[in-house]
């Protein structure tokens, strides 16, 4: 059977005949008539002629020709196939913040994954888990990324035709550099907010200009580790702008004036010097007064990390009391239940280029959410095709402790990649069988379908939930969790036998990729985390308070080992900063487990 290269060209074809001798010539030939990162390459007993448009075009028709050989029936082949992407920038976001910084093999890992996909910018997210000078006390116990890691990655990424940009958050998502006491005085509320039925510490700066100096001297510290001529500056979520110091100037001048005074403060340097400056369009795209702001060089870039259907779906789902407390929070969802298009809406209008940034649907998951990723991704790059978007971040946050291991974000990396390369193409690509062929090279076929089935169980409990998975907020929030977000007990039973034949399968899966052994222990470890918050839920879908006593001890039995594998298991991908913070999260689940097994709860 022919081999399908991935991702799928937009043209391609393989006829029987004479195909190229095991030694034969290769010819390459530079056509800048062909689109951008584009080529054509011919394959035949003539020999095997590629025509690229660029250096890039010329490394991913020899990686499709890598691929081409592998085929047993190569020879007896005529291969045909001219390919370009859809967006000139393909990128891909790892969240290093949330508590999990990945160890240099982790990163070398995904620098693999992303070049297979043709990602060709790959973001590290970072608070506060760079090794800035003079800002010990911020990054000191986070096992923070060094100037020579950043170097070395760098090199990686080059070596593999993948920029690396920096993408440093510079308004809003700063908590952890407000909860240390020299730098509190910098939050727009010291004493922090009230938001989602509770109280947070602080987390966004006052727009100051001292403030935009103090996150440019950031900047200047880590930007010129890159070679790229690209910055994100975040500047997104700023929860309490507007709320404490500056309430004042946003009600003369408007939050969004207020917003964007800032965000062009911190990125004017750059803009100066000729960077390309990201930033996060969620406020931006809420003021129609701001529509004419955008320097030349700036990017806004649209994000939106539930699909269409599953915004519907829990809208409909939701009590006007949840509704209600969705629009006091700032984020009425009832505008969104177009997708993209929706939260891109005054961009649209007015004409404003932005790119689009849709999720791997990874975080707060323990699994994922595979079919809610899928159809966020094509939905972005449907919206970014039909208005010239330049650029396709996807994105893998930590939000939750980052308890997902990196193996359930590598599908949808390779989805997100491949849909933006060519979206016709790939729309309906068969993600499992991408993973075991060229990720995990599992010859059984187990592990790709085991990472794709378990981030389906989500969506098969019937509870349609916003950035978040029912089993991972019953391991975080206990018995806190609202009845509404509790699925049904026949669902759960459902979710039960599907995980519980997932980690049997696993057991006869066979990769032989070099992390193969740690991705069939995270899947594990992660399977029986979610079949623990599944039984720990079932007595109250079946209506009970919740466990009776006996379950309870032995739930607690469970999860205090589980809680010590989930730490052997990040300490094979994850430098050790951050894990006693990621693990305390388990903290509600256990006194839960603790008053139930003793009849007090």
């Amino acid at each position: 059977m022919p081999v399908t290269p991935f991702p799928r060209p937009r043209s391609f074809s393989a006829t029987p005949g004479a195909g190229p001798a095991p030694d034969a010539p290769v010819t390459a030939t530079l056509d800048p008539s062909l689109p951008g990162q584009g080529f054509r390459l011919d394959a035949s007993a003539d020999g095997i002629a590629i025509s690229h448009a660029d250096a890039a075009g010329l490394r991913y028709a020899l990686a499709t020709l890598d691929q081409l050989r592998a085929g047993p029936d190569f020879g007896d082949l005529v291969h045909h196939v001219a390919d370009h992407p859809d967006f000139p920038v393909r990128g891909f976001l790892l969240d290093i913040s949330r508590d999990r910084v990945p160890t240099r093999r982790t990163l070398a890992r995904w620098v693999q994954v992303l070049a297979l996909a043709r990602v060709n910018a790959f973001e590290l997210y970072t608070e506060h888990t760079f090794a800035f000078s003079g800002h010990e006390e911020v990054w000191r116990d986070a096992s923070p990324l060094t100037a020579d890691d950043v170097r070395w990655l760098d090199g990686v990424c080059a070596a593999h035709g993948i920029e690396l940009v920096c993408n440093q958050n510079t308004f809003g998502h700063v908590e952890r550099w407000m909860q240390h006491g020299g730098y509190a005085h910098r939050a727009e509320n010291e004493d922090g907010f009230t938001a989602w039925g509770r109280h947070h510490p602080p987390s966004t700066l006052e727009p100051t200009a001292d403030n935009a100096g103090f996150v440019t001297g950031l900047l200047e510290e880590v930007v010129p580790l890159f070679r790229t001529r690209r910055v994100n500056i975040g500047a997104d979520e700023p929860f309490e702008l507007g709320t404490g110091k500056s309430a004042a100037r946003v009600r003369e001048e408007g939050l969004g004036s207020v917003y964007f005074d800032h965000v062009e403060r911190v990125a004017g340097p750059w803009l100066e010097r000729g960077y390309a400056v990201e930033f996060w369009a969620d406020v931006f795209g809420d003021h129609p007064e701001l529509m004419g702001r955008v320097p030349a060089g700036a990017v806004p870039v649209v994000w939106q990390y539930d699909s269409p259907s599953l915004t519907a779906a829990a809208v409909d789902a939701a009590s006007p009391e949840q509704l209600g407390q969705w629009r006091a929070d700032g984020a009425d969802v009832t505008q969104l239940r177009d997708g993209f298009r929706d939260r891109a809406r005054l961009l649209l209008q007015a004409g404003v280029p932005f790119w689009v940034a849709p999720g791997a649907s990874n975080w707060n998951s323990l699994l994922g959410r595979f079919d809610n990723a899928v159809e966020n991704m094509v939905d972005a790059a449907e919206v970014g095709l039909e208005n010239s978007a330049q650029g396709y971040l996807n994105t893998s946050w930590g939000d939750g402790g980052h308890w997902d291991p990196p193996s359930v974000a590598f599908g949808p990396a390779l989805f997100g990649g491949a849909v933006s390369w060519c979206l016709q193409a790939n729309r309906d690509l068969d993600v499992a069988a991408v993973l075991d062929e060229h990720v995990l090279a599992d010859p059984t076929g187990t592990v790709g379908r085991v990472l794709v089935r378990t981030g389906r169980v989500c969506a098969d409990l019937g509870v349609p939930m916003l950035n978040a998975s029912p089993l991972h907020r019953a391991l975080q929030e206990a018995d806190e969790l609202a009845a509404p977000d509790v699925p049904a007990p026949e669902r759960l039973r459902e979710a039960l036998d599907v995980l519980a034949r997932c980690r049997e399968d696993l057991r006869a899966a066979d990769p032989a990729c070099a992390d193969g052994d740690v991705v069939v222990r995270e899947l594990t470890q992660a399977i029986r985390l979610a079949e623990l918050a599944a039984r720990y839920l079932l007595p109250r879908a079946e209506g009970a308070e919740g466990p009776d006593p006996a379950t309870a001890r032995a739930l607690l039995a469970e999860l205090d080992a589980l809680v010590q594998e989930q730490r052997a298991c990040w300490l094979l991908r994850a430098r050790p900063g951050g894990l006693d913070d990621s693990t305390a999260r388990f903290t509600a689940l256990r006194r839960a487990l603790v008053r139930a097994g003793s009849g007090t709860g």
